[in-house]
C-alpha cells in the first residue's frame, strides 16, 4: 500500500484505510455544498452571494477556535500566576468572600438598613420596650425563687409530720421483710435468725 494514496483528512470517514483515489465518488453530492439539493439555497439568494456567507462563516467559525485557543492558554498561564504567588483556590475564594462582604456592608441597602436600626435602637420606644422586658425579667426570677423557698419549706414541714413518720416507718418495715437485714449494708452469718412475722399471709 503506497502511503501517498492513504486518505489523511482525520474527519473522513475513510481515515487511515488504503482508498483508492482513482476512481472516487466525485459526483456524489456533500452536505452543505453550493446547489446540494439537500438545503436548497434560500429565496432571493443567489450561488455566487451564498458561497460568500459560507467562507464568511468559515473564517468566523475559524476566529471563534483561535479565540477559544487564546482563552485558554491565558486560562493556564493566569494559574501558574497564581500558583508562583502562593493563591490557592482556598484563598481566592476567602479573598472573595471577604470582598463581596465588604460591598454588602457598603452597599447603599445595607448602609440605609443599619442606619435604621440604629434609630430604633435609640428610639424611646424601643428604650421603653426594653426597660419593661428586663423588669419583667426580674420579676419572674424572683417569683421563682419565692416559689422554689416555699416548695422547699413545705417539703420539709412535710417530712417533719406525723403522717408522713409513719409512712417512713411502714416503708422501713416493709423493705426489712422484704429484703431482710441485708438491705442495711450488714453482714448476716449463718447463726443469726430473722424475725418471724406477727401476721403471716397463709
Amino acid at each position: 500500500m503506497d502511503p501517498a494514496s492513504q486518505d489523511i483528512n482525520l474527519n473522513s470517514p475513510n481515515k487511515g484505510l488504503g482508498v483508492d483515489h482513482s476512481d472516487s465518488l466525485s459526483d456524489v453530492p456533500v452536505e452543505g455544498a453550493v446547489g446540494n439539493s439537500v438545503n436548497p439555497l434560500p429565496p432571493g439568494l443567489t450561488e455566487e452571494e451564498a458561497e460568500e456567507l459560507r467562507t464568511e462563516l468559515t473564517k468566523v467559525e475559524e476566529e471563534i477556535n483561535t479565540l477559544r485557543q487564546v482563552l485558554s492558554a491565558k486560562e493556564r498561564h493566569a494559574t501558574e500566576l497564581k500558583r508562583k504567588l502562593g493563591l490557592s483556590p482556598l484563598n481566592e475564594l476567602k479573598q472573595n468572600i471577604t470582598k463581596s462582604w465588604q460591598d454588602v456592608q457598603t452597599s447603599n441597602a445595607y448602609v440605609s438598613a443599619s442606619a435604621t436600626l440604629d434609630d430604633i435602637t435609640r428610639s424611646e420606644a424601643y428604650k421603653k420596650t426594653q426597660e419593661t422586658l428586663s423588669q419583667a425579667g426580674q420579676k419572674t426570677s424572683a417569683a421563682l425563687t419565692t416559689v422554689g423557698t416555699a416548695i422547699s419549706r413545705r417539703l420539709g414541714d412535710m417530712r417533719n409530720s406525723a403522717t408522713f413518720k409513719s409512712f417512713e416507718d411502714r416503708v422501713g418495715n416493709l423493705k426489712y421483710k422484704v429484703v431482710g437485714p441485708k438491705g442495711n449494708g450488714e453482714a448476716v452469718t449463718p447463726t443469726e435468725t430473722t424475725p418471724t412475722q406477727e401476721n403471716p399471709p397463709f
